[in-house]
């Protein structure tokens, strides 16, 4: 089985899971453009160690660039950054690596540059 992404004006609007082999008789004749997807791909890299397929897994509202020919999920706060190896988005701050839960807060980040992690309590 092979998973395939409707592609319309650069956006996801649909993921589906076919046959490769049957894809190219599927008749679709709405907008947009099917493009395959891997469900194993996450940041450039595939979780079984081979050739990862455009960057990452295709979700509903994530964007096609095709260009880069990847799937950008959306960016999850406005002071996040892309990074291009991956197509993933970054947090200005790195997460405390301490085995504890944190919840990134922009409001936060916004008020005092150097904090913008909060602890799960």
């Amino acid at each position: 089985m092979a998973h395939f992404a409707k592609v319309e004006n650069s956006i996801v609007t649909q993921v589906i899971v076919a046959e490769a082999e049957f894809f190219d008789t599927f008749v679709d004749t709405s907008p947009g453009e099917w493009i395959q997807t891997s469900y194993n791909t996450l940041g450039g890299v595939h979780a079984n160690g081979e050739t990862p397929l455009r960057k990452n897994y295709a979700g509903i509202g994530f964007t096609y660039d095709a260009t880069r020919d990847a799937f950008i999920p959306p960016q999850p706060y406005p002071s996040w950054t892309l990074v291009e190896d991956t197509c993933q988005w970054n947090p200005p701050i790195k997460c405390p690596d301490d085995d504890k839960m944190y919840t990134w807060d922009e409001d936060v980040y916004q008020a005092d540059n150097s904090k913008g992690w909060i602890l799960n309590e």
